[in-house]
């Protein structure tokens, strides 16, 4: 099985608060030795002369001593709460800027394409809203312990040589014992801590599967079917989430169990060595209040390691989905500018691969400007494919598209796709006012902004808005019905004024009346110059098409009327 670091290298550089956490860490990490030397000096000093030296014992004569200890006992106090509230904090900022950077990524069409991200939408939303919050306690809790255990314990063991060389070798000696039942509980652990993130991931995968059809399990009364594949999933995610938490508890148990007899030795030899007169009495006390603080930091990894696995586990998974990602960046000629109008779409040989085999194949076609295109063919066929790989959203498996004489691949992605109104299947409506949305993409020309509402028939719906263009609507259009919906966006879309137009489904909610009318407009945008490409499966889009692309199957027949 292959080891993993106590800290991911790929963690510091996606995270800039994580370096600066660990700068940190270190120093609270030396100031804090510090203290404990010096309150165990003091400590030691009051007590032998106290036993030691009667004419001592006075409070004028210690209390140098005692006003030292106190200030290294509050000192050791005051860093503990500093570095809790900054560990927490910063473990938030840096759990948002990895959440942020895959984001970044997954949503970037330069870095990832569209049946990449579909492909890993389950895994992904695990991670990113679940998954990642298991870094939280590995920050705050592991690294802090495993700094600490770096710069402590070394310390520490050098000073207690210093006073007493045989404790000091009985540390060296059964010190490596914690490290060595970490890893054995530290293999166990792991694949304990995969099966249940893999768990989850599942269970996630299926809660998104449900909620996005369920409107349509409802119309058959079967919302409930799933239910018991829920609560199987469910129970599962349960028994590896407490199987990982009696691991974590036992791993806590042994350990603590393990420095206890550890300090026990050598407080025996200590005790040994004194009653025959072979040691003084400070050096004693000495080493025996530092020698658990030597397996102290130790012992903190060791009740964090199952933090440690959480946490760098769901650091993996994000770290996968970046790197994965990224890998799909743009070639390194890409970045050229093009100019859509007036330019020809040529499809070459198109081929995209997906779960169900190629959908489209072999798609040959070439879309003049001033034309009005139909993609048409059964469900499956490739055509809302065809549509993201024109916009560059997807890296075909074969074939490519050519925008004039540049490949679309090769464009630059911000101004190819200013030059772009898409309308998908599922319209984009954000978080605010009507008037906001038909804006979504730029400012629209008023009087094509009209036409476009009284061809779409959105201009008779604002009218019975409670607010009209100033209504406010929620994530995903909450405030109007799917039909309203599909007319805003179509609205937008028709005033852009773009010079390529790509509509998928633009006429599914709307009665006969509004969908020529529609179809029309895109034949006036046609015939102005602008490039018109539709999916729709109704027959009435044919007489409105100067161009027909069937994906009947096999290799697409494309004919031209």
């Amino acid at each position: 099985m292959r080891s993993r670091p106590p800290v991911d290298p790929r963690l510091l550089r996606y995270s800039p608060t994580t370096r600066r956490y660990v700068a940190v860490t270190a120093v609270f990490a030396v100031a804090e030795v510090i203290a404990i030397i010096v309150a165990a000096w003091m400590a030691a000093s009051i007590l032998s002369e106290l036993i030691v030296a009667p004419e001592l014992r006075s409070f004028g004569s210690q209390w140098v001593h005692l006003v030292v200890l106190a200030v290294a006992m509050g000192a050791r106090a005051v860093m503990a709460y500093g570095h809790d509230r900054y560990s927490h904090r910063a473990a938030e900022r840096a759990i948002a800027e990895l959440r942020a950077e895959a984001l970044d990524v997954l949503t970037d069409p330069r870095r990832t394409s569209g049946r990449t991200l579909l492909g890993v939408r389950e895994h992904a939303a695990t991670v990113l809203l679940r998954g990642l919050d298991a870094l939280g306690p590995y920050l705050s809790g592991f690294l802090p312990a495993m700094v600490a255990a770096v710069a402590i314990t070394p310390t520490v063991v050098v000073v207690i040589a210093l006073a007493d060389w045989p404790s000091a070798m009985i540390i060296l000696i059964t010190l490596p014992l914690i490290p060595l039942f970490m890893i054995l509980v530290g293999l166990m652990t792991k694949d304990r801590t995969t099966r249940k993130l893999a768990t989850m991931s599942r269970l996630t995968a299926q809660l998104l599967d449900l909620i996005a059809g369920l409107p349509t399990l409802r119309a058959l009364n079967r919302a409930q079917a799933p239910a018991a594949q829920v609560a199987e999933l469910g129970e599962a995610h349960r028994r590896s989430t407490m199987s990982s938490l009696r691991v974590a508890f036992l791993s806590g148990a042994v350990l603590e169990l393990l420095a206890t007899l550890c300090v026990a030795l050598v407080a025996v030899g200590i005790g040994l060595r004194l009653v025959f007169g072979e040691m003084s009495l400070y050096a004693g006390v000495f080493a025996l209040i530092l020698a658990p603080e030597a397996y102290l930091p130790l012992r903190r990894v060791g009740a964090q390691f199952h933090n440690s696995t959480d946490g760098l586990t769901a650091a993996e998974q994000v770290f996968e989905l970046i790197d994965t990602a990224g890998e799909e960046e743009a070639p390194a000629g890409g970045g050229r500018g093009v100019t859509v109008a007036g330019a020809p779409v040529t499809i070459l040989d198109l081929g995209v691969h997906g779960r169900d085999g190629w959908a489209p194949e072999c798609l040959q076609a070439t879309i003049e400007p001033g034309t009005v295109t139909l993609f048409t063919g059964p469900n499956g066929s490739g055509k809302s494919t065809t549509l993201a790989a024109i916009m560059g959203l997807l890296t075909p498996d074969d074939g490519s598209v050519l925008i004039g004489s540049t490949p679309v691949l090769h464009a630059d992605p911000e101004s190819l796709h200013e030059q772009i109104a898409w309308l998908p299947q599922q319209p984009v409506i954000v978080p605010g006012t009507v008037g906001e949305n038909l804006e979504l993409f730029g400012a629209l020309d008023t009087e094509a902004a009209e036409r476009a509402a009284v061809a779409s028939g959105f201009g008779s719906v604002v009218p019975e808005l409670p607010a009209r263009l100033d209504t406010r609507l929620g994530a995903g259009g909450v405030g109007l019905s799917a039909g309203q919906r599909q007319r805003l966006a179509l609205t937008r879309v028709l005033a852009s004024p773009a010079p390529l137009l790509l509509l998928d489904e633009p006429t599914a909610h709307l009665d006969a009346a509004s969908e020529r009318a529609v179809l029309e407009v895109l034949r006036e945008r046609a015939r102005a110059g602008d490039t018109v490409i539709l999916v729709a499966h109704r027959d009435v889009a044919r007489e409105f098409a100067d161009q027909i692309v069937d994906f009947g199957g096999g290799v697409p027949c494309v004919t031209t009327r």
